[in-house]
Order: structure tokens, then C-alpha cells, then sequence
């Protein structure tokens, strides 16, 4: 659709302020999984084609493997005017209930051969077709249409669908590409599931707003990601995970270093980088990995700028079009930016979602009286805007002694020994402090971890000793779920 992607419907490449390359754009490469790939001009005919079988019905189901049909899938579908749900291909049969249920899709769209789970099973299929032809049609959407319906983790209940407009995917697309001067020149490589925001969004719908290229590996590992850099590819993102294990085959694998260092960019999301990942990339490749901070509700709302200081620690600064403010409990506006004051970061802008799907009474409690996301995100401003996230407000935010201490700054601390390979930290009750502060450690060394009272004067002597734990716990590893977000809830039990 021309609302979404120019490239889509003129292949002249006329529309060059939308970062179209000017020349034979239909001819570019659009898409490339593995060894399949699809030019601009099949992918046109192939989401066309798809477009024409949807069918009337306001929602399509799409299973969403780490394949080229998911991403004709999902063009198909918002040619059509249509929303997308996509599916996790690893939920459980309950979940998946659940998400139907809630969605009512008119069908599922798969990749031909793939075997779908019982849950789906009264649900009509369509195959997905990636050598039909047919045309696009012709745009009759408003930006205030639905794109995407995304489920959320559910972790305080049965996930709820977010229901994503168009509107929203063109807001967060062009100011990102403000952000990181992102063109049709760009070629992308991720290896991020296609079921939530940062793989399909960013990583497929990103580059085909721009007129550029995406490479996807299927499944992420360092060497894929050393060969596509090498063969031309200019921008990777990953998740802190995936950053971790690339931080960790560095010192072995000099050839990886080489081809990081010839990205344009590199961009972690999803949940923070450790600053001592970022400080072991920075120093084998030179350089240095940019963060930006978003959500299911409110898709991208802060980001370092390719143009800004890549710092450590930090997601940036509001994107344009995106208002932030921090606020304490009361609800009452934080005006300083004195790095030091912690409160929740609210935002309103043309970036947000409309509603949760069939669920009125968690909508109206999201947002405030005038109008602001509450993201349950804790963070400080530093001085010059930047905005450091120290955790969730549910999770994250320790009350202890008097002070409110944000988790994530006591876990990178934690991380910067040598002991540590892994560490998470959480808040249980006390009947002196109201919370004591709770170290989750997985020792580099499991036979030598490091002694509790050598982590907590660690972190007092990085941080303050309010700041320390008061309890450490050893563990094999932590549980994460698919994203490798530390699943905190799962650690308290």
C-alpha cells in the first residue's frame, strides 16, 4: 500500500524522499532468507496475489516463522487493508486459544508444508505463495486503520491483542530513519523472531519502507552474521542475548571483529545491553552498539541517534513526534533531568496503539486523563536528555531504606566483575528496610563464585552502599523467555 511502502507501488522510484533508491528499484532484492529471496517486483506480486485471497473479513492470522512467507504474509495482508495477528510459533495450545479467541481471524496464513497445532485447526488455511502474481490494489485505508494486532507476554494475565495502526508503523519507520539516517542504501541482517515488534516491524516492514534490503538469517548466529556484514550488509539488530554471545566469541574469532567494524550500525533493543557487553564490543571492533527503547503499545519511543553520542547505558533521546515525560507515583511531572530521580516514563505521540483489543477497561487504565501511555518502565534523565531505563515499575523498582533504587543499574555493576557471568537482581520484603535488595548470580566460575560480601561491596563501591545486596543467590542459568528478557516473576517464585 503507498501509505506503507512506496517501493510497493512505483517502481519508477519517483518517491525518493520516502529513501526509495532512484534507479530500478523492482530489480533490487527486497527480501532475502537463507538462499531465497524475492525482488521488489515479486514481492509486489506475490503480496498482490495474496491480497486478492483474504477475503473480506477484518483480521488474518499469520503463523509467523522465520520465513520469506511470513513477511509476503504480512505485506499481503496490510495491502489488503487488512490487520495481522501475528502468532508465535512456540506458544502452547492454551495461549494460542486464548489469541483466537480474543482475535477472531478470518483465517491463517503459513508457509506451505508447515505443520500448524491443533488449536488452529478449525481455522481456514492459506498457503502462502511467494511465486503467484496478481496486482496491488488500490489503497482505500486511513492511517487510523488497524495493521497489526500484537499479544503481549501476559505476564499479569491472559496477553492482551494491542491493536497497532498504520498510522503508527509510518510514525515510528520515518523517525527512526531520522534517527539513524536510514536510506535505500541500507541493507539490514537480524535473525529476530517475526511474532512481535522489533523483528517484523523494525527488522521486514523497516526496510521495505525505505526502499532498502533485508537479510534475514533464519536463525542468529555469529558467523551469519559475519558473512552477510562482509558481503555488503550495513545495519544489524539483535537483542541483548544475541549481543552477549557476539561479545563473547570476539576474542576467538578476529574475522568477526573485522566485519562488525565495517557495520554502519548496530542497534540493541528489547531489553538493556550490559555495559559490559557494549565496553567488550566497542573495544575489539571499534565499534560501538546504539540502543533504543520501545514497547508492543507505543512500537519505538526513544533511540541514541546515529548522528549523537553512542553511550553506554542509555536509550537516547525522545524520537521525533514523541513526547516523554518522567512522573513520581502521584502522578506529578519530574521537570529536572538531574540523572539521579527516578520515575515512570510516560509518552503520547502518533507512535501509540488505539486500543487492547475487546478489553476497554485495560485501555482506559493505560493511559491518563490527558492522554499519556503509562509505560510501568522506571527511568532518570541525564542532564542533556538522555534517558536511562533502571527497570520495571513492577519488578525493577526496589524500595528500600528510604530510597528507590531501579534493579538494572545494580545488575550492570554486578556485571562488571569478573565472577559474574549473569546476574539479576529483584527486591523482597524487609521488615527494617521494607525491601531488601536480592542479587541472581550465575558464576563465571560455578566451583569459585564470588563470595556474597565481595559482590555487595562491589556494588558499593561502583554505585552507594544503599545500593547493595543484602542476599546473593547462585544459580545454573536464569530464565529468559524467547526474547532473552530475564524472566523475574519465574525467579520470585
Amino acid at each position: 500500500m503507498s501509505l506503507l511502502f512506496p517501493a510497493l507501488v512505483d517502481g519508477s522510484g519517483e518517491r525518493s524522499e520516502m529513501g526509495v533508491p532512484p534507479d530500478g528499484v523492482w530489480g533490487m532484492v527486497a527480501l532475502r532468507f537463507g538462499p531465497r529471496s524475492l525482488t521488489y517486483g515479486r514481492l509486489a506480486a506475490a503480496a498482490g496475489a495474496l491480497a486478492g485471497r483474504v477475503g473480506d473479513a477484518d483480521r488474518v492470522a499469520v503463523w509467523a516463522t522465520p520465513e520469506l512467507e511470513t513477511a509476503v504474509a504480512v505485506v499481503g495482508t496490510l495491502l489488503a487493508g487488512k490487520a495481522a495477528v501475528p502468532l508465535n510459533p512456540k506458544s502452547g495450545d492454551k495461549e494460542l486459544a486464548h489469541i483466537l479467541a480474543d482475535s477472531a481471524p478470518s483465517a491463517v496464513l503459513a508457509a506451505p508444508g508447515a505443520e500448524l497445532p491443533p488449536a488452529l485447526a478449525s481455522l481456514p488455511r492459506i498457503d502462502v505463495d511467494v511465486d503467484a502474481s496478481g496486482p496491488v490494489p488500490e489503497d482505500r485505508t486511513t492511517e487510523s486503520d488497524p495493521a497489526l494486532v500484537v499479544y503481549t507476554s501476559g505476564t499479569t494475565g491472559p496477553p492482551k491483542g494491542a491493536v497497532i495502526p498504520r498510522r503508527a508503523l509510518a510514525a515510528t519507520l520515518d523517525a527512526l530513519a531520522d534517527a539513524w539516517q536510514w536510506t535505500g542504501e541500507d541493507t539490514l541482517v537480524h535473525g529476530l523472531p517475526l511474532f512481535h515488534v522489533h523483528g517484523l516491524v523494525l527488522g521486514i516492514l523497516g526496510p521495505l519502507r525505505r526502499g532498502g534490503s533485508v537479510r534475514h538469517l533464519g536463525r542468529f548466529d555469529t558467523d551469519g552474521v559475519a558473512r552477510e556484514l562482509n558481503d555488503g550488509a550495513t545495519m544489524l539488530f539483535g537483542v541483548p542475548t544475541m549481543y552477549h554471545r557476539i561479545a563473547e566469541a570476539l576474542p576467538d574469532d578476529p574475522g568477526l571483529a573485522k566485519a562488525l567494524g565495517r557495520a554502519r550500525l548496530l542497534v540493541s533493543g528489547s531489553a538493556a545491553l550490559p555495559v559490559h557487553d557494549h565496553e567488550r564490543i566497542a573495544a575489539a571492533t571499534g565499534r560501538r552498539v546504539i540502543e533504543r527503547y520501545g514497547m508492543t503499545e507505543t512500537l519505538m519511543n526513544t533511540s541514541v541517534r546515529a548522528d549523537g553520542e553512542a553511550r553506554a547505558g542509555t536509550v537516547g533521546v525522545p524520537l521525533p513526534g514523541v513526547e516523554l515525560r518522567l512522573v513520581e507515583e502521584d502522578g506529578t511531572a519530574i521537570a529536572g533531568y538531574d540523572g539521579e530521580t527516578v520515575g515512570e516514563i510516560q509518552v503520547r505521540g502518533p507512535n501509540l496503539f488505539t486500543e487492547y483489543l475487546n478489553r476497554p477497561d485495560a485501555t482506559v487504565a493505560a493511559f491518563t486523563a490527558d492522554g499519556w501511555f503509562r509505560t510501568g518502565d522506571m527511568a532518570v534523565r541525564e542532564p542533556d536528555g538522555y534517558v536511562r531505563i533502571v527497570g520495571r515499575k513492577a519488578t525493577d523498582l526496589i524500595k528500600s531504606g528510604g530510597y528507590k533504587i531501579g534493579a538494572g543499574e545494580i545488575e550492570n555493576a554486578l556485571l562488571e566483575h569478573p565472577g559474574v557471568r549473569e546476574a539479576a537482581v529483584t527486591g523482597e520484603p524487609d521488615a527494617d528496610l521494607g525491601e531488601r535488595i536480592v542479587a541472581w548470580i550465575v558464576p563465571a566460575d560455578p566451583q569459585s563464585p564470588p563470595s556474597a560480601q565481595e559482590l555487595a561491596d562491589h556494588v558499593a563501591g561502583r554505585l552507594a552502599p544503599h545500593k547493595r545486596p543484602r542476599v546473593v543467590r547462585y544459580l545454573d542459568a536464569l530464565p529468559r523467555n524467547d526474547m532473552g528478557k530475564i524472566m523475574k516473576r519465574a525467579l520470585g517464585a
